[in-house]
């Protein structure tokens, strides 16, 4: 695995890894909340293996990338430039990009305004931002922590009492647990990652008219497991609604919202099959 410090279009340093060939096909992992690069960490071996070139980065404010100085630096449209700053640090024209949770927002944008980057998109769990806002009351009851996570300090301390005990019983995913608890414990990283609700979640959303997203048109495969308390399928499903391309959509069995740790040969395979199809 080879590793860069790479910068921002607005000057935030990205800690990026490189694994694989240098001349495969590009695949670039692009991770969620309150996560880091490490959760691919049951892909990027195997597809490196397989022959891809593998970029994975810790996102803006997680990890070892730069945490942006105020909460408007955490927008959702700064990530996906971030993606295209590392395209272009590492001279890459074109990749296939694969987002979970936090992580698919910036990618689905990505292919909406650059086509041309994109070779095939890849969503795991959250579906088009249209989608997403469309799937009805039930979604926005699920959704419900995401208001929470606007009260500035109320939602740190609600997060990490008792030994984390509301953040464990939120994301129900304890096998990653220890390596979250160390990330979350260094000063500000909480902050740092609830800053991404604060700047894209905000109640004004609710009322606030949709953003005009002309459709994507590149090939997208969305995936989601069928225990996924947070996010229902509906809004995975509707995401064809806004893509002039091929849409394939797949579940995968006893998955929730971190199938790629949960269930990563089921994961994997997908992924092998989606690129070859589209290499």
């Amino acid at each position: 695995m080879r590793t860069h410090r790479i910068e921002s279009a607005d000057g935030l340093g990205l800690h990026v890894t490189e694994t694989g060939p240098a001349t495969g096909d590009v695949v670039v992992l692009v991770h969620g909340w309150p996560d880091t690069h490490h959760v691919w960490r049951e892909q990027i071996p195997v597809l490196a293996e397989a022959g891809y070139r593998v970029i994975a980065h810790d996102q803006r404010g997680f990890g070892a990338s730069d945490r942006p100085p105020e909460v408007a630096g955490s927008h959702v449209f700064h990530a996906m430039a971030d993606i295209g700053s590392i395209l272009d640090a590492l001279q890459i024209g074109e990749a296939h990009v694969v987002g979970h949770d936090w992580g698919a927002p910036p990618c689905w944008l990505l292919a909406t305004f650059s086509p041309n980057r994109v070779r095939s998109l890849v969503t795991l769990s959250v579906g088009h931002p249209h989608a997403f806002r469309n799937a009805g009351m039930e979604q926005q009851q699920r959704s419900f922590y995401m208001l929470l996570f606007q009260f500035v300090e109320i939602a740190e301390q609600w997060l990490s009492s008792d030994d984390w005990a509301n953040m464990k019983m939120l994301i129900r995913d304890l096998e990653n647990w220890p390596e979250r608890e160390v990330e979350l414990s260094r000063p500000g990283a909480l902050t740092a990652s609830l800053n991404w609700y604060r700047a894209n979640s905000g109640p004004e959303s609710l009322i606030a008219p949709p953003a005009e997203l002309p459709n994507v048109t590149r090939p997208t495969l969305g995936v989601m497991g069928d225990d996924d308390w947070a996010l229902l399928d509906r809004q995975m499903i509707d995401s064809a609604l806004y893509v002039d391309a091929e849409f394939r959509y797949e579940v995968v069995e006893n998955a929730a919202n971190w199938l790629q740790t949960e269930k990563p040969a089921a994961v994997n395979s997908l992924l092998l099959d989606w690129f070859e199809t589209h290499a």
